[in-house]
């Protein structure tokens, strides 16, 4: 079998991607460090493009479309550290919400806990706090915790509540952060190629140098191998295929993985100016270190792989 994405669902990623590369270049990803939301005020525009209801039934105004459909979007996302609580409604809370044309919309903000934590991202920006099931942001007491990432605000809802989700509901949060991650890791595959072609060291281009050569070759390789086994995991998600857990499982184990060596040798390639708040390398690599242990890390995932083996 030949496995490919249909033309409509790659013109819908280039649509998304110009929109996100106008949009949210990495001057608002910065301005969401500091701002009162820590969101990019983009979240209506990403309704009327589609992209918050590629899960909802076209009757209630959505994409009636699969994990297939949405998982390029959240690439594209994670490509610019799109400072939005993306995954969580899109992927994880729409398919449950009571009022999915308000969430396809954007007029509405779903938030997610996170799993085995007591942390729910953006919960005070949210109408609907899903923990288990849906209920609304205003009946919650809400305490504020330091991220690395200081765009993605984390709040406990309540001392010792800890939120659980479906297994559906863990796998497709699983799966739409592999997907940002991947988007992540490309992004800084990019940035780092280009600063290496024009950095100069010795009289030469840094990227001349077979030491530079071999980090950015190690990562281009780690992102070529997770972005299949994410397509794949995808795949299983929007067929409900019986071994979907799996998949899902070696998607983030990869993405992960991928996602913290670009992140590792972007950082290395960069050299002191990387480590600069000036410099917006650190948006990123920061990004990275917050999504890769969000809905399992690396580890735990390929100890649920190696469960579903033996």
């Amino acid at each position: 079998m030949r496995f490919a994405f249909t033309e409509e669902q790659l013109d819908l990623r280039d649509a998304v991607r110009d929109f996100l590369e106008k949009e949210c270049p990495p001057r608002v990803v910065r301005e969401a460090w500091t701002n009162d939301t820590g969101r990019s005020g983009l979240w209506g525009q990403l309704g009327e493009l589609g992209v918050l209801g590629v899960l909802a039934p076209e009757a209630a105004g959505g994409f009636g479309g699969t994990f297939l459909d949405l998982v390029l979007l959240l690439e594209e996302s994670g490509r610019v550290a799109l400072p939005e609580p993306l995954v969580e409604h899109a992927a994880v809370a729409l398919p449950d919400l009571a009022d999915p044309a308000a969430a396809a919309a954007g007029d509405i903000t779903a938030a997610v806990g996170l799993p085995s934590t007591p942390f729910v991202p953006y919960a005070d920006q949210a109408d609907v706090v899903v923990l288990g099931h849906a209920v609304e942001r205003g009946s919650l007491p809400l305490e504020r915790h330091d991220s690395v990432d200081g765009s993605r605000r984390l709040f406990a809802v309540a001392r010792g509540l800890f939120p659980m989700t479906a297994d559906d509901a863990f796998d497709r949060g699983a799966l739409g952060t592999a997907a940002q991650l991947v988007g992540l890791g490309q992004h800084l595959l990019d940035v780092t190629v280009e600063y290496a072609r024009h950095r100069q060291q010795f009289g030469a281009p840094i990227g001349s140098f077979q030491a530079v050569k071999h980090k950015l070759a190690d990562v281009r390789l780690a992102l070529e191998f997770a972005r299949p086994v994410l397509y794949r995991a995808a795949y299983s998600v929007a067929g409900a295929d019986d071994d979907r857990a799996t998949h899902v499982s070696m998607a983030k184990a990869y993405a992960s993985d991928a996602a913290h060596l670009a992140a590792r040798h972007a950082l290395q390639v960069h050299g002191a100016i990387g480590y600069s708040y000036e410099h917006d390398l650190h948006l990123w690599l920061k990004r990275v270190w917050a999504l890769a242990p969000a809905w399992g890390d690396a580890a735990w995932h390929r100890a649920r792989v190696g469960r579903a083996i033996l």
